[in-house]
């Protein structure tokens, strides 16, 4: 089960999203977008959330309000490590530090328990401080709430399929440039060599040629 939320309007079309339990959270490592971005309680147990950026938006895009509201949403379903409290009690905890970061900075070893991620590279991880659970957010976002039971493989190789299509497309188009880029500068060079021989400096008229040749009466007496 994965559990769909809808970001404040006033951010634009947003689509936030977790797992239920850690199985779902695997699945959602497995395969993400690469406009996913992750988000997770640093140091507590906590539900793996989704952001869903736009295609071709990176983490940089993502303004105060959207990233409020993946943050909230994290912190009010944590669950404080070594204790296992219930999340109801835990949310209450104030001041925790909430981590984020690209799906595609999401790090999977065979040797991991279920569930658990590391980092590619630490330098693309960030850090965002929740100060206290607001109730607004959370009950707003509750209101958009939407539960299904995704293919997510499914949703992905979609996904990939599309990508290939667009590559391909893009790479036809990219020769097609090339090979009329090919014919203008032949083009192009064919008429300089043409304008070339049309100088008037390097031209002979009749006139000058018939001026310029001896009779055969001449060339006769010049040899005798």
């Amino acid at each position: 089960m994965v559990f769909y939320f809808k970001a404040r309007p006033e951010v634009g079309d947003y689509t936030i999203f977790m797992g239920l339990d850690k199985f779902e959270n695997e699945e959602l490592i497995k395969y993400g977008f690469p406009e996913d971005v992750w988000f997770h309680v640093d140091k507590m147990s906590s539900a793996h959330v989704y952001l869903r950026l736009n295609k071709g938006q990176t983490i940089d895009d993502m303004n105060e309000g959207l990233l409020e509201d993946c943050a909230q949403l994290v912190k009010a379903n944590s669950i404080q490590g070594n204790f296992y409290l219930h999340y109801a009690f835990c949310n209450k905890v104030n001041n925790v530090e909430v981590v984020y970061t690209p799906w595609y900075n999401l790090r999977k070893t065979p040797s991991m328990d279920v569930g658990q991620v590391g980092f590619h590279n630490s330098k693309m991880v960030h850090t965002v401080k929740v100060e206290k659970r607001s109730n607004e957010i959370i009950n707003r976002l509750n209101k958009t709430k939407v539960e299904r039971k995704p293919d997510l493989k499914a949703e992905r190789e979609g996904v990939n399929v599309a990508e290939r299509a667009e590559r391909k497309l893009h790479l036809r188009d990219k020769k097609r440039r090339e090979e009329l880029e090919r014919l203008e500068k032949e083009k192009q060079a064919e008429m300089r060599s043409y304008k070339g021989l049309m100088v008037s400096d390097k031209m002979t008229s009749n006139k000058q040629i018939a001026s310029a040749s001896k009779s055969f009466q001449e060339l006769e007496d010049d040899f005798m």
